[in-house]
């Protein structure tokens, strides 16, 4: 999807660098939504929105619970992983 192998490697170890500061605000945003029952707190939901208007945090919170709903499907049916 136009990420570097250098990227992803990067983001599997937790590394933002590598992002541009707008998408590696998405990806914060991303691991405080993700687990059940989390709330985000208004330093990572600020950063977020000093990058991204009202209705593409919108967007990007619908494009977020959608994969977590595939993941949370997939994970119930034992479907494994691919790449």
């Amino acid at each position: 999807m136009g990420a570097t192998e250098q990227t992803i490697a990067a983001l599997e170890r937790g590394d933002l660098a590598e992002l541009s500061d707008a998408d590696a605000a998405a990806v914060r945003y991303a691991e405080m939504v993700t687990p059940t029952g989390s709330t985000v707190d208004d330093v990572v939901y600020e950063g977020l929105a000093r990058h991204w208007s009202a209705g593409q945090i919108v967007e990007i919170t619908a494009v977020i619970a959608l994969f977590n709903y595939f993941n949370r499907f997939a994970e119930a049916l034992h479907i494994p992983v691919t790449r």
